[in-house]
């Protein structure tokens, strides 16, 4: 009789803890992927990429223990400029040919506000991968969508070297600099559909 209680009351420990988590997909139609770099010095251009996917595991008793991976199509970069997208596209920068996707997964989920995340987790660019930390914004309370969906979002931004990816190119000014900035601003702007 001793041994029995904890048995019995084992299945119902697990059945409340997964309760709380529960598994969302990145929606690409609602979601995007941007990024601003400077442009000789004197102001940002901006960029983004049009196909983004993913998934996020939440756990709503503990932020902290939730997980979330995306995954970027390269090849969809779009700065509103065909001649600078091939360019970036080519091996002078993002080489899309050898390395079609942009990856993120996360390592650790750190709550810093009410309603604030700092995500720490591997970013990969051009076969390169590095840690970096994204400040999020959200996680929403969930809404029902008029087709009877649970959505959720979240708004996250961070700032990379793009030389530690590998992205080297550049080409010195005449009146002294750089043609293109080092540092990268990306922000995500994204929604999730429950599973």
């Amino acid at each position: 009789m001793t041994t029995a209680s904890p048995v019995a009351s084992a299945p119902e420990v697990s059945t409340k803890e997964n309760a709380t988590i529960t598994n969302w997909n990145i929606d690409p139609v609602h979601s995007s992927a941007q990024f601003k770099v400077k442009h000789m010095m004197i102001s940002n251009v901006k960029g983004e990429f049009t196909a983004v996917t993913g998934a996020l595991t939440l756990d709503e008793k503990d932020i902290t223990k939730s997980r979330i991976e995306a995954s970027i199509d390269a090849t969809t970069i779009n700065t509103r400029e065909a001649q600078r997208d091939a360019h970036l596209k080519s091996a002078d920068f993002l080489d899309v040919e050898k390395f079609p996707t942009l990856s993120f997964k996360s390592t650790r989920v750190t709550k810093t506000g009410d309603g604030e995340l700092s995500i720490t987790g591997d970013l990969s660019i051009h076969g390169v991968t590095r840690s970096v930390v994204f400040e999020v914004e959200g996680v929403s309370a969930p809404t029902k969508d008029p087709w009877g969906n649970t959505r959720i979002g979240l708004s996250a931004s961070t700032r990379i070297s793009r030389k530690d990816f590998g992205l080297t190119w550049n080409a010195a000014l005449e009146t002294g600099g750089i043609l293109v900035g080092e540092e990268v601003t990306i922000t995500l702007d994204v929604q999730f559909v429950k599973a």
